[in-house]
């Protein structure tokens, strides 16, 4: 998707539209990919330098097959339930009221900390942008401000507009990152990508990279809505599944080629030390001596999947908000809900205007509750109860394999952002 996360409230919507049509494998392999794909791609070289390439490549691997594999569960516990169930009442069915208010509460709190991450991320573009191009100097607590008035009132215009136009971004994003990726594939150094390094000496840097690949692979939110689509169809909704998350994979390899080998690991100390917001990333790339036309290309598209992530998460925020304190759509209603939705993200921008990175690795924290454990969880409690249906191949060892993924993931990424482990450059 056009954002890193899909909630209940924006996947339902595939659903509702679903409803009387027959749907496909294809479809649905797009959905769950767009889903997976966003703009919290642009943490990743970041997140990941002090492994380099070929390390970044091997433990995303790995964290796709967990994703993939967790994405299983919630379908096998989705299956027990009747067609259309939501993630609340899939969650109320198996782990009770106490594990719905956990994971509403992730929820809530992963909208929150996105739209705040990507209020900061577009400021930093904005800011770069108007820099590079215009030679205007915006400073980031205004660019942060302009950025979030902008787009909340395209949010509180509605559903409809924001469909509209997330719909023109995405056919742009599409066509820039094809453009620019492939320029910057073509100006690739070999010499960049093939460090040697030892092992042992990247491994602690692989503990921190967990949270943000977790978050590139947050695919799980959609499985509700594909299960439906496909109409509990198993074998078609695991297919889609398994080519949607292929193609996140395939998508972030190019991503990640397409940095590491323009951009020397000597780079990112300066990089991260800058805080590692997108506009710093962009700067770095431009001084290696970048075609001009392709460095703006980049620009476009960074802006754009910055923008409709903003649009995705933050519309699904607007929505929880107004059913949470019950606020109607009336005019003064929707004022409510934006000012509950808007002023903490975009005050938090505006005085911490380069916290992208670290805004990321929390949202890693809630996303592995509902996206790893509990789905797993979930699974567990239907196969203690005896239920029959689909079950994920892979037996007691598999789904330990992913929740001691899911848990590792937290663990680390709660030392990381406490700032106890090592920290490349």
């Amino acid at each position: 998707m056009s954002q890193a996360i899909v909630t209940e409230s924006a996947t339902g919507s595939i659903s509702k539209h679903a409803e009387g049509k027959k749907g496909t494998v294809l479809g649905s392999a797009v959905i769950v990919a767009g889903t997976a794909v966003g703009a919290g791609m642009f943490s990743l070289p970041v997140a990941t330098s002090g492994l380099w390439f070929g390390y970044s490549i091997l433990f995303m691997v790995l964290s796709w097959y967990c994703m993939y594999s967790a994405a299983l569960y919630l379908l096998e516990a989705n299956l027990r339930f009747p067609l259309g169930a939501s993630f609340d009442t899939i969650a109320q069915g198996t782990i009770g009221n106490l594990g719905r208010v956990i994971n509403g509460a992730s929820v809530a709190f992963l909208c929150y900390i996105l739209t705040y991450a990507y209020i900061s991320g577009g400021s930093s573009i904005i800011s770069y942008s108007l820099e590079s191009v215009e030679g205007v100097s915006l400073s980031p607590p205004a660019a942060s401000f302009v950025f979030a008035l902008i787009l909340s009132v395209i949010v509180m215009m509605g559903t409809r507009a924001v469909d509209r136009i997330s719909t023109v971004l995405m056919g742009g994003m599409v066509i820039t990152f094809l453009w620019s990726v492939s320029g910057l594939i073509g100006n690739a150094s070999v010499d960049y990508l093939m460090v040697d390094l030892p092992f042992f000496d990247v491994v602690p840097y692989s503990m921190g990279a967990l949270g943000f690949f977790t978050v590139s692979f947050g695919m799980q939110t959609a499985v509700p809505s594909i299960t439906r689509y496909l109409d509990k169809d198993a074998a078609k909704v695991k297919k889609a599944l398994l080519s949607g998350s292929l193609l996140a994979l395939i998508f972030y390899t190019l991503w990640q080629y397409s940095f590491f080998g323009n951009l020397s690991r000597d780079a990112f100390p300066a990089i991260i030390a800058a805080g590692g917001n997108i506009g710093s990333m962009l700067e770095a790339l431009a001084a290696t001596g970048l075609h001009v036309s392709i460095s703006t290309v980049l620009q476009w598209f960074a802006n754009m999947a910055v923008a409709s992530s903003f649009l995705g998460v933050s519309l699904c925020l607007f929505d929880y908000i107004a059913d949470l304190f019950d606020f109607d759509n009336s005019f003064t209603g929707r004022l409510k809900t934006a000012a509950i939705t808007f002023v903490p993200p975009t005050v938090l921008g505006m005085f911490l205007p380069d916290g992208f990175i670290t805004a990321i690795g929390f949202a890693g924290l809630a996303l592995v509750v509902f996206c790893i454990i509990s789905p797993v969880v979930m699974a567990y409690v239907g196969r203690q109860r005896g239920e029959e249906g689909y079950q994920v191949s892979g037996g007691l060892f598999r789904m330990a394999l992913v929740l001691l993924f899911g848990v590792a993931a937290i663990v680390f990424a709660s030392l990381d952002l406490a700032g106890l482990l090592p920290s490349f450059g």
